[in-house]
């Protein structure tokens, strides 16, 4: 199926002569005016001849849509010349007619133009980035379909679409507030947050300024030749997201968590997955090997829970971790919803998952990984919004525990409540990054499972010697790497709206310190003071370019170097250095090894790398 969205001011569509022989009937031929509407015209292809899940798709994109663009109004236009592949009038009319009626289930106000007619029609256009979208979407028995064109859509993610649920603030006394009538003052982030959250626009009408600074600070860019939401990590980059990638890592099996490693791709027809693909809300990339359908796994989960289905696991070593660094897991994102490193298609995930014997085991696990949550983003920097998802009866009896974690954190929480499960989880927590332009964006996340060891046949031997199911946590400590990038990014934009200078934290600055020599006769007293970095767990290089000191200073400062130190006849004579410190903007006369013990102290407890590009500024390229 292929569609083509307008947010329009009005369409007027008068209906001018029948086209085939299957038209409908229609009362009248009198122009129809329908305004501050979303015109879906829309293309029913061969593939598309199972109704239920072609109208499924074409529901969920309209809707999607027209949330975005905030409209309740919805115009399905039959328009076969989007293809060249129609289906037979019969499905497309089927189609069409099952939508709409699943629309106005939603609550939309929902219509059609007459099907099957020649049609004339006035269309104003708005002008807003969202105002003109087109999607592709095929069914299984499409024609000369390519893999990278067939997007699988879960049970879950349709069921997520149509959940009704309710939004509350609970506050430190643990009452639950309306949404709409919470007192957000001194809470604006949180009043975003919810707002995010209760209207779900997603898209964002302008580009993110992450972008702009990922670009500029030679860390990440676009690449080209890849499908969109891939991107290319450059040294910079990679040197940051290596230290975030084992500063997590360290975290997980030092709590206890047996690191594996699983495949990136798996079979779509393995009973026990294709089972699983219909409770998780994704989208997936699709493979095609000889006679195999494949997909590219989205999580760590399928490798983790086989692995635990083939282990013999006693109560005794439970609860049982396991962790995986997934480079890469694979979402196929809607287009649309596509902003940058905030959500995109290959995304490093860093994926655990506790085995627990029963509720109370795992109520533990899920309070000690909610304590990490809170300490893993107090360490980067990082100001959060918490939300919780919960199952109605689940809240109501445990009220007193879920007030305690509430209090942990010291400020009001998001609550979405529901009552029935749309997925296979009872409870689950995020902690929300909000952003320049005020959309929010899940960090750490966790959840209790309580599905999955039945779906995947995991067990463990009790104390009585039965055979019994555990519950399953999926925990994400610090959410993808990516967007934890992003979100220090983002944190700098804000930094810079408000008159601060922005910098990464100096443990995760890819440069801590830079050596500018003032002239050419400087130039060997540097590079001694380059060699001597070497032999501390600082990231130093020397700007030994032919360049103007002030061009030098200017590009270092631009590059958010934590330390900068000037070199010139006083620091010889001296041996001390000239050192501007980028965090409060002071000059100070330093000694190399003070300076080194500085920034070691900012290094403690955390992994070390090596600069990845080399120390001095003539020997790199231009990226």
């Amino acid at each position: 199926m292929r569609i083509l969205t307008i947010h329009a001011d009005y369409i007027e569509v008068i209906p001018t002569k029948k086209a085939i022989k299957e038209a409908e009937k229609i009362e009248s031929e009198e122009p129809r005016r329908f305004e501050e509407v979303l015109v879906v015209f829309s293309a029913v292809e061969q593939g598309d001849e199972d109704v239920e899940t072609a109208s499924d798709r074409l529901v969920g994109e309209s809707s999607t849509i027209a949330e975005q663009v905030k409209t309740r109004n919805i115009l399905l236009y039959p328009l076969v010349h989007l293809t060249s592949k129609p289906s037979s009038p019969q499905v497309a009319k089927k189609v069409i007619e099952k939508s709409e009626e699943k629309l106005r289930e939603r609550g939309f106000s929902a219509d059609h133009s007459p099907f099957g007619w020649y049609k004339g029609y006035t269309l104003k256009c708005k002008g807003h980035p969202l105002a003109e979208l087109s999607r592709e979407f095929h069914g299984p028995g499409s024609v000369d379909v390519k893999p990278s064109e067939v997007e699988e859509v879960s049970k879950s993610l349709r069921k997520e679409n149509e959940l009704k649920s309710r939004f509350y603030i609970m506050g430190l006394d643990g009452k639950l507030h309306d949404v709409d009538r919470f007192d957000y003052k001194g809470r604006e982030n949180l009043r975003k947050f919810a707002t995010y959250e209760t209207e779900k626009v997603r898209a964002y009408e302008e580009e993110p300024p992450h972008i702009r600074l990922m670009k500029e600070q030679g860390m990440i860019d676009y690449e080209p030749g890849s499908d969109p939401g891939n991107f290319r990590i450059l040294p910079k980059g990679r040197l940051v997201k290596k230290i975030l990638d084992r500063m997590i890592t360290d975290w997980c099996v030092g709590h206890g968590a047996l690191e594996v490693e699983t495949p990136l791709m798996y079979d779509f027809e393995h009973p026990t997955l294709k089972k699983y693909l219909n409770r998780f809300p994704a989208r997936q990339y699709v493979v095609l090997s000889e006679d195999k359908k494949l997909f590219l796994r989205f999580a760590a989960c399928f490798g983790q829970f086989l692995i635990a289905h083939d282990m013999v696991m006693s109560h005794k070593v439970l609860p049982l971790k396991m962790f995986e660094l997934t480079r890469y897991s694979f979402r196929r994102e809607q287009s649309g919803e596509l902003a940058g490193l905030k959500r995109l298609r290959a995304f490093t995930m860093p994926d655990m998952h506790t085995f627990a014997a029963d509720i109370e085991q795992a109520k533990r696990e899920f309070e000690l990984q909610y304590d990490m949550g809170l300490k893993w983003n107090r360490e980067l920097g990082l100001e959060t919004e918490v939300g919780f998802r919960i199952q109605e009866d689940f809240f109501n009896e445990n009220k007193d525990w879920y007030l305690n974690m509430v209090k942990k954190g010291g400020k009001p929480i998001l609550v979405e409540m529901f009552k029935e499960r749309y997925a296979y989880f009872i409870t689950k927590f995020e902690f929300n990054f909000v952003d320049t332009m005020s959309k929010a964006s899940a960090l750490t996340t966790v959840q209790i499972d309580v599905e999955n060891a039945d779906t995947y046949d995991i067990s463990f031997v009790d104390s009585d010697g039965s055979k019994k199911r555990p519950l399953i946590l999926h925990a994400s400590i610090s959410g993808s790497t990516e967007r934890v990038i992003y979100a220090l990014l983002e944190k700098q934009a804000l930094d810079m709206k408000a008159g601060k200078k922005a910098m990464l934290p100096v443990w995760l600055s890819p440069t801590q310190l830079r050596i500018i020599p003032v002239g050419d006769d400087h130039k060997a007293f540097a590079s001694k003071l380059l060699e001597q970095c070497r032999h501390y767990d600082i990231r130093a290089d020397f700007d030994d370019r032919d360049e103007p000191l002030g061009k030098k200073i200017r590009e270092a400062q631009k590059e958010w170097i934590p330390y900068i130190a000037v070199v010139g006849d006083k620091e010889m004579e001296s041996g001390k250095l000239s050192v501007t410190v980028r965090e409060t903007g002071e000059k100070k006369e330093i000694g190399l090894e003070e300076l080194a013990r500085k920034i070691g102290n900012c290094n403690r407890d955390k992994p070390y790398e090596e600069l990845s590009l080399p120390d001095r500024l003539s020997m790199r390229p231009v990226l």
